[in-house]
C-alpha cells in the first residue's frame, strides 16, 4: 500500500486582507489542505472569514507560475532564473542610461502590503532607481486619506483608526467591514466588534447609498446620494459650532485654526445640504447632537468616501469632527496606533511638514502626492510621445488593466513598451504584457509579518510565523526574487541577494546612530529576518526575533494609546485643522450646495469572498454571493424597462459594458452597483476559474478625467451613468 503523508499542524498569519488572523493550517507533507481560525492568537482569536478558510486552495492553485517566463520572438516561454535576471540587467540599465531614471515606471499593487517581500524591498528598488514615475493602488483606494492626514498631522502615515473595542458611538461612512474585513483599520473580527459594540450599548451609524451587510446591523442607516458624504461631514461640523457642542477637550494645546474652521464650514447648514445629500436635514442635526452626547466617539471614512469627487475633503473632515467632539487620541475615540516596527517615540518637536506637488507628471500636469502620481495616468505617461516617456515598466504584484479606469487604453499602453518586468504569481491581465514574468511562491513556503497592517491595527500586538513548508525545488523565495530584482535595475546585477539586506542594515543604523555592533547580534537565518529583528529592536517595545518566535501565537502589546504631541510632524507642532490646500479647495465644494443632479449614478462594492481581483481563480471564493452583476432598485429597473438576470448595457463618458442586471432594494433608488476587480476575458491570459466566469470590467466605464484634485485618486465610486436593456 502507498504510504499517507504524515500530517502535522502549523500557524500562519492570513494574508489574504486587512484583518491579519491567525490561522492554524492542517498540512499534509508538503500540502495545505486546511485552515481554521487560531483560537490563542492574540489578535484574532480564532475568527476566520470564507478567504482565510481557502488558504490551502489558493496556495495550490495549479495556475500558479511555477518558473520564470521570458519573451522570445513574440513568445512567452519558461526560463532558469538566471536567463530571466540576466534579461532585466541587459535591458533596464541601457534604457536608464540613453533615456534617464523616468524612462522606467514603477507600478507596485494592492497585494505588496501582505507580504514581507513588499515591505522590504520596494523601497530600496526605487531609491536605487530615483524615478519619479511611481504608480500604486493607492491612488485608487486610499491615497485622500494619507494627504488629508499629512496635512492635518504632519505625516502621511499617521492615520487615526477607531478604538472599536471601547468607543460608545461609531459614525461609519463608506464603508463595509463585515464584508471587507475593514481598511486602513485592522480589526480581525469586525463582525463581532460592531457587534459588541451594540450589545454594550453603543451606537453605530452606517452611511452607505447601499443596505450592506453592515448597515443592516446599525441603529441607524442613511441611505445618502453616493458623494456627499463631505456635505454631509461639514454640516455635522457647522451644527456643532453652531449649537456650541464642540469641546476639544485634552487636544486643547495642541490644535490651532479651529475657528477658522468653524467659519469655513458655517454655510454648509443641514439646511443647505439636505437636497444635495438627499436626506432629512433634521436628521443631519440628530446625528451631529448624538455624536457631541456620545461618551465617546469615533467617525471612520473608507473607500467608498475616499474614491469619489471630494475624497480628501471627506478624510479631513473625518478628523475635524474627531477632533472637535474631543475625541481624537482618546481611549474610545480615534488612536494612532504604534507598532513594534515603528520608530522608538521621540520627544515632541515640530517636523517639516507635509508637501503636495513637489513635482508633476509629464503630460497632464498631476501632482504628485506621498511620492506618487495618479494611477490613471500611467497610460497616457507611456503612449504620449516625447521626451521623458515611459519606456519600461517594473510591475509588482500589480494588475491596473483591471483595477484602473480605461483598462483599454492601459492595455494597449502596455503592449508598445520597449520592457517590461512583472512579479506575478500570475499571467493576467496586466503581467501577460511583461517581456519578464518572476513568480513568487504560494504563501506557505514565505515566511510573514505584517509592517503594514500593524500600523493601522486597533490594538498593538506583533506576531511573526515563518514559512510552514519548505520552498519546491525549482522555485525562488519571494524576498529573493524581490532583492535580485534590486540588484540587476541598480547595476549591481551578479552579487548576492544579501548584499542587499546589508546595505539595508548598515545604513539604517547609521542613519538612527545605533552602534554598529547591533549588526553582529541580529538574529535570523536570512537577510529579510535580520532586518525584521533590527526593527524590533529599533522600535518601542524592546521586541526581538527570537521573542516573537518564543510566542507564536504573537505578543499583545495592549490597547492603543494617546500619542500626541509626539507623533505630530508638522511646522507648527500642532494639529493644522485647516490647511492651505484644504482651504483652496473647499470653495468647489460649496459650488456642489447648488447641483440637483438627476442621472443614474454607478457605485461599486465589494465581495467577502474576494479582494479587488486576486481571488477569482479560487472555484471556492468563485460563486454564491460573488457574482458580477449590476445591482438596481426595482423603481429604476421598471422605469428602464430592466429585468431580472437578462442583460443592460451601462454606458459612461469611458465606454460600455454589458452585466446582468440583479433587482433588489438592497440600493436606493438613483444608484446602481458593479463590483471591482472584473473582466477576465482578455486572451493571453493563464487563469482558468477565473476566465470561466469573467463578468466585466467596470472601470472601463471610465476614461481617467475623473480625479480628487487634491490627491490624485480616481473617481471610481458616485459617477454617471446610462443603462439600456440588451434586446
Amino acid at each position: 500500500m502507498p504510504r499517507t503523508a504524515p500530517t502535522r499542524t502549523a500557524l500562519r498569519i492570513c494574508p489574504l486582507c486587512e484583518a491579519t488572523c491567525g490561522l492554524t493550517l492542517t498540512i499534509e507533507g508538503t500540502r495545505v489542505t486546511g485552515a481554521r481560525g487560531d483560537r490563542e492568537d492574540v489578535f484574532s482569536k480564532g475568527f476566520i472569514c470564507p478567504k482565510g478558510a481557502s488558504f490551502g486552495e489558493l496556495d495550490a492553485d495549479p495556475d500558479r507560475l511555477r518558473t520564470p517566463l521570458v519573451r522570445e520572438n513574440g513568445e512567452l516561454r519558461e526560463a532558469t532564473w538566471d536567463e530571466a535576471f540576466d534579461l532585466v540587467a541587459a535591458r533596464i540599465r541601457p534604457l536608464i542610461e540613453e533615456h534617464g531614471p523616468n524612462a522606467v515606471g514603477v507600478i507596485l499593487g494592492n497585494p505588496n502590503v501582505h507580504t514581507m517581500a513588499g515591505a522590504l524591498y520596494p523601497p530600496v528598488l526605487l531609491t536605487l532607481l530615483r524615478t519619479r514615475n511611481l504608480f500604486t493602488a493607492s491612488t485608487l483606494d486610499q491615497m485622500p486619506k494619507h494627504v488629508s492626514s499629512g496635512l492635518l498631522f504632519g505625516s502621511a502615515v499617521a492615520i487615526p483608526v477607531p478604538d472599536l473595542d471601547r468607543t460608545d458611538h461609531l459614525l461609519l461612512l463608506g464603508a463595509n467591514p463585515l464584508d471587507s474585513n475593514g481598511s486602513l483599520c485592522t480589526a480581525a473580527d469586525f463582525p463581532g466588534k460592531l457587534k459588541a459594540l451594540r450589545k454594550r450599548g453603543g451606537t453605530l451609524t452606517v452611511v452607505d447609498p447601499r443596505r450592506t451587510r453592515t448597515a443592516q446591523l446599525a441603529d441607524r442607516h442613511v441611505a445618502i446620494r453616493p458623494g456627499t458624504d463631505a456635505l454631509l461631514l461639514a454640516a455635522i461640523a457647522a451644527v456643532l459650532f453652531e449649537e456650541k457642542l464642540t469641546d476639544l477637550g485634552a487636544l486643547e494645546a495642541h490644535v490651532q485654526q479651529v475657528a477658522e474652521v468653524q467659519e469655513a464650514v458655517r454655510e454648509f447648514t443641514p439646511d443647505a445640504v439636505a437636497a444635495a445629500c438627499d436626506m432629512d436635514a433634521e436628521e443631519i442635526r440628530t446625528i451631529a447632537r448624538e455624536l457631541a452626547a456620545a461618551p465617546t466617539a469615533a467617525v471612520y471614512g473608507r473607500v467608498g468616501s475616499s474614491t469619489v469627487e471630494y475624497g480628501t475633503l471627506t478624510n479631513w473632515l473625518v478628523d475635524v469632527l474627531n477632533v472637535i467632539t474631543g475625541n481624537l487620541d482618546r481611549p474610545g475615540g480615534a488612536l494612532f496606533p504604534l507598532s513594534a516596527t515603528d520608530r522608538a517615540p521621540r520627544p515632541a518637536a515640530p517636523g517639516k511638514g507635509f508637501a503636495l506637488g513637489r513635482w508633476a507628471s509629464r503630460v497632464s500636469g498631476h501632482p504628485e502626492a506621498k511620492g506618487e502620481l495618479p494611477m490613471a495616468a500611467l497610460a497616457e505617461e507611456i503612449d504620449t510621445p516625447g521626451d521623458g516617456r515611459i519606456r519600461a515598466v517594473i510591475s509588482i504584484a500589480a494588475n491596473p488593466v483591471l483595477s484602473a479606469p480605461d483598462g483599454d487604453r492601459l492595455d494597449r499602453a502596455l503592449a508598445g513598451l520597449d520592457f517590461m518586468v512583472s512579479v506575478d504569481p500570475y499571467l493576467n491581465e496586466t503581467s501577460r504584457h511583461a517581456d519578464v514574468v518572476l513568480p513568487p511562491p504560494p504563501p506557505s513556503q514565505s515566511s510573514h509579518f505584517d509592517f503594514a497592517f500593524n500600523a493601522f491595527a486597533v490594538r498593538n500586538q506583533a506576531r511573526y510565523t515563518p514559512a510552514v513548508v519548505p520552498l519546491e525545488e525549482g522555485r525562488m523565495g519571494e524576498c529573493e526574487i524581490q532583492a535580485r530584482l534590486v540588484l540587476a535595475v541598480g547595476g549591481m546585477h551578479g552579487a548576492e541577494p544579501s548584499a542587499v539586506d546589508d546595505m539595508v542594515v548598515e545604513n539604517t543604523l547609521t542613519k538612527e546612530g545605533a552602534p554598529k555592533e547591533l549588526a553582529e547580534q541580529l538574529t535570523g537565518r536570512t537577510g529579510p529576518e535580520r532586518r525584521l529583528d533590527m526593527m524590533l529592536r529599533l522600535g518601542p517595545y524592546d521586541l526581538t526575533l527570537d521573542k516573537l518566535l518564543e510566542n507564536p501565537h504573537g505578543v499583545d502589546l495592549g490597547p492603543l494609546q494617546p500619542r500626541i504631541p509626539q507623533i505630530l510632524k508638522t511646522r507648527s507642532g500642532r494639529i493644522e485643522l485647516l490647511p492651505a490646500p484644504i482651504a483652496a479647495d473647499l470653495p468647489r465644494l460649496r459650488r456642489a450646495l447648488a447641483e440637483r443632479p438627476t442621472a443614474l449614478v454607478l457605485v461599486g462594492r465589494r465581495h467577502l469572498r474576494s479582494n479587488n481581483s486576486w481571488m477569482h481563480n479560487v472555484a471556492t471564493l468563485n460563486g454564491g454571493s460573488n457574482r458580477c452583476t449590476l445591482q438596481i432598485h426595482p423603481a429604476d429597473a421598471a422605469r428602464l424597462g430592466l429585468e431580472d438576470g437578462a442583460p443592460a448595457r451601462i454606458t459612461a463618458e469611458g465606454g460600455q459594458v454589458e452585466a446582468p442586471v440583479e433587482i433588489t432594494d438592497a440600493v436606493r433608488t438613483g444608484v446602481v452597483s458593479l463590483p471591482h476587480g472584473w473582466g477576465h476575458d482578455r486572451p493571453g491570459t493563464r487563469m482558468s476559474v477565473a476566465a470561466a466566469r469573467p463578468g466585466v470590467n467596470v472601470n472601463q466605464l471610465l476614461d481617467g478625467s475623473r480625479l480628487d484634485p487634491l490627491s490624485g485618486t480616481a473617481v471610481l465610486n458616485g459617477f454617471p451613468v446610462e443603462l439600456s436593456p440588451v434586446r
